[in-house]
């Protein structure tokens, strides 16, 4: 049974970035339909799988971390526009019976991303 699931490390701090709220989007729909909003738990995960079994399906979807509000919530200060606001990825799912691993690695000035297992 496939899965999607992510998790957000803060490496400006080298902890796992708890309370940063990710939402996800399905780009089938015109308009993006908004499948789930989310905050991260205390390991800079998600508690649930974003989507699991059936509700995986093949197609394109975004997740949406909020980086400058939770950076903010930390206390960084920031300028005014922030230089990472929200990072958007964009993602295809081809094989919905296998495990789709979002991660992002995150600070103030850049982020990376990559398919976990």
């Amino acid at each position: 049974m496939g899965k999607l699931t992510t998790h957000v490390l803060d490496l400006a701090a080298g902890i796992p970035a708890a309370g940063m709220v990710v939402e996800l989007h399905d780009l089938q729909s015109s308009p993006p339909r908004a499948l789930a909003m989310l905050r991260t738990n205390q390991d800079g995960r998600c508690a649930h799988a974003l989507l699991e079994g059936s509700d995986l399906r093949a197609g394109r979807y975004e997740l949406t971390f909020h980086v400058a509000d939770y950076f903010r919530s930390r206390g960084t200060e920031l300028p005014e526009p922030p230089f990472m606001d929200d990072v958007v990825i964009r993602f295809g799912i081809a094989h919905p019976e296998q495990t789709y691993h979002v991660p992002l690695l995150v600070s103030p000035w850049g982020y990376s991303t990559y398919r976990g297992s």
